[in-house]
């Protein structure tokens, strides 16, 4: 970010240079009213003047003091003082566009409100997380300057910053965070993200159930800016987990309920931006918020969020209607435009995203999937390769035989769990006979229930079904779920959802992320307790990364092999951006040569603008 923490380093000589020139003129004119017009004479006495006095002439009044200009701000400055890049518009026309899916389900802009039920301004929309990642996954600081993890690893202290302040003027302290986390785990409140700390802060698994009170919870205020947070056991990746901790603010939570971002007359924010206006399935409008005292404050003035229908995003976009397009809503064909165009190709960028894997999922309790042969017969019957080239585009993915992407921590990138999960037709064919059904015969028909997919992952998914069911000579329906719907029956338990695809991305750089969630009691129907014992047993083993990493392997194995689910691809994300919208976050590129807003870079907002064009 060279550039831009150069033209934020002569912002401030530009500020002090405004302030000296002010303070001068304002000295000047103060020196001018001091010098005094010639004394007016002293009062007469008590006595009236004689009628036959002529009158004195009156005294010249003072002369109005010459009006000092007032110094013109700067177009080229932000509201923070800081001034634009050189090759960026002025600052009030720095306004960037941006599509949203119009779903009915969308009810809140907080994270710790709903995951799955949020409008799309972003996670850091109107509070800045305890932590961010840098380009390469790292942990950064953000509203928490540091931390610490005490001797018997129990207990994790979080410094706050000092000086943020919401923006109706009330300060951030530790308490929003400790009413934050006591909402969440309300057992009144349901929260739809409930799963991520299980088994991980003190007695949140306790208080989901209502067993204990939520003022026992492991999320304490030690003072306004000293935070603590205690787990069951040491868990060293709880501050990667720390990314999600976006604060709601304790005093407008109790005074209007959690819905309170929702009017721009009760919300308010310790992020970069402020809300305006909100049109459910029109518009949203965001302004930069002038109290933030967070790092990178934005150069962007305001941000607006247009909904529309994904399938009309790259036409948008071609028509400079938004400022950019994410990959899901781009077709093989539009990528292939995109990748014949050399400014588009130039303006593409790919990356790991969330390391994302599509897969498939299944209720093991009950027919026809608590049969290991049905559920290795499914597995052997997708032709991942073919569906990848032909309907995701191999720029948008790759075959999975595994739930780990090469790249992550503990992934197999060498391919020894191919072998598991590898299209063979005659394989799948005999699997599903020694289940009892020879060729699909009398195998009920099935309805594979999809996640509010746009239409690129929907064809993918029907390009799945189609492939089991022409191989195994088996009915399947696919149908594009409410996502509210989907993901209540996928987290009811203990059966679940009967057959389902999804797709699942890290929240925080450790296997125990991705894998955990296959543990019995999570987000899905399956158990196996030799899996459950590794994933348990490896995450908190810090004094041998090397067993650590084994185990992690040996649990993907059991994973892929016991078909706890079916996965077909790794997502390759994207984003197309217009060649005008500039921003060392995702311009410069990682350790690793890729340039693109990765996931977790929260701060790489403050680093965007328009560029002249």
């Amino acid at each position: 970010m060279e550039k831009s923490l150069k033209h934020r380093r002569v912002s401030s000589h530009r500020v002090l240079l405004y302030l000296l020139l002010v303070m001068a003129m304002v000295l000047s004119a103060c020196g001018a009213a001091a010098t005094p017009a010639a004394e007016a004479p002293a009062p007469a006495e008590a006595a009236a003047p004689a009628a036959t006095e002529a009158p004195k002439a009156e005294a010249p009044a003072p002369a109005a003091p010459t009006a000092v200009p007032v110094a013109e701000v700067d177009p080229m400055m932000t509201v923070f003082g800081e001034m634009l890049p050189e090759d960026a518009l002025p600052y009030d026309e720095q306004i960037s566009r941006g599509a949203c899916s119009n779903t009915a389900t969308q009810t809140t802009f907080d994270f710790m409100v709903s995951v799955y039920q949020r409008y799309c301004a972003g996670d850091s929309a109107f509070g800045i997380s305890l932590v961010d990642l840098d380009k390469d996954f790292n942990v950064l600081p953000m509203a928490a300057e540091s931390w610490e993890a005490s001797a018997d690893g129990l207990t994790w202290t979080f410094h706050l910053r000092p000086g943020m302040i919401w923006s109706d003027g009330t300060p951030v302290t530790a308490n929003d965070w400790v009413q934050t986390y006591r909402y969440a785990a309300d057992p009144e409140h349901a929260w739809d993200f409930s799963w991520f700390y299980a088994g991980v802060i003190k007695n949140w698994d306790e208080a989901i159930a209502g067993e204990v009170p939520l003022e026992e919870l492991g999320v304490v205020a030690v003072d306004d800016l000293t935070l603590e947070v205690t787990t069951y056991s040491p868990f060293p990746p709880l501050p990667g987990m720390m990314h999600f901790a976006f604060p709601l603010q304790a005093k407008a939570l109790e005074a209007y309920g959690p819905y309170y971002n929702n009017d721009p007359a009760t919300s308010v924010s310790s992020g970069r931006f402020v809300l305006v206006s909100l049109e459910p399935g029109k518009k949203i409008v965001m302004d930069a918020n002038e109290m933030y005292k967070g790092p990178t404050p934005p150069f962007l003035k305001r941000l607006e969020f247009i909904y529309m229908d994904p399938s009309t995003n790259f036409a948008s976009f071609q028509k400079g209607e938004i400022d950019s397009v994410g990959y899901e809503s781009l077709t093989p064909a539009d990528l292939d435009l995109v990748m014949a165009d050399p400014v588009l190709s130039a303006n593409y960028f790919r990356h790991f995203g969330d390391f994302r894997t599509d897969y498939l999922l299944f209720d093991t309790f009950n027919a026809p999937f608590n049969d290991l042969n049905v559920r290795k017969a499914f597995a052997h019957a997708v032709d991942r390769d073919i569906i990848v080239k032909n309907v995701m585009g191999e720029v948008k993915g790759s075959p999975a035989y595994s739930l780990l992407m090469p790249g992550f921590p503990s992934s197999d990138v060498k391919g020894d769990l191919h072998q598991y999960q590898n299209y063979d037709c005659d394989m799948a064919k005999q699997y599903l006979s020694d289940a009892g059904f020879p060729d699909g015969k009398d195998f009920a028909p099935l309805e594979l229930w999809l996640r509010d997919e746009p239409p690129a992952f929907q064809a993918i998914f029907q390009a799945v079904a189609a492939s089991i069911s022409e191989c195994l000579n088996v009915t399947i329906e696919v149908s594009n779920k409410d996502r509210k719907v989907y993901t209540e029956a996928m987290n009811s338990k203990p059966t679940g959802l009967t057959f389902g695809a999804v797709s699942y991305g890290m929240d925080y750089l450790d296997p125990t992320n991705m894998l955990g969630i296959f543990k019995f009691g999570g987000r899905h129907s399956w158990k196996n307790d030799e899996f459950d014992t590794l994933i348990s047993e490896a995450t908190p083993l810090v004094s041998d990364p090397v067993k650590r990493d084994q185990m992690f392997r040996d649990a993907e194995k059991i994973l892929v092999d016991d078909v706890g689910a079916i996965f077909i691809d790794h997502r390759w994300q994207g984003t197309l951006y217009q060649p005008y919208l500039m921003g060392d976050g995702f311009r410069v590129a990682d350790s690793n040569g890729i340039a693109a807003h990765h996931w977790g870079n929260d701060w790489v907002i403050g680093t965007q603008y328009i560029a002249k064009h």
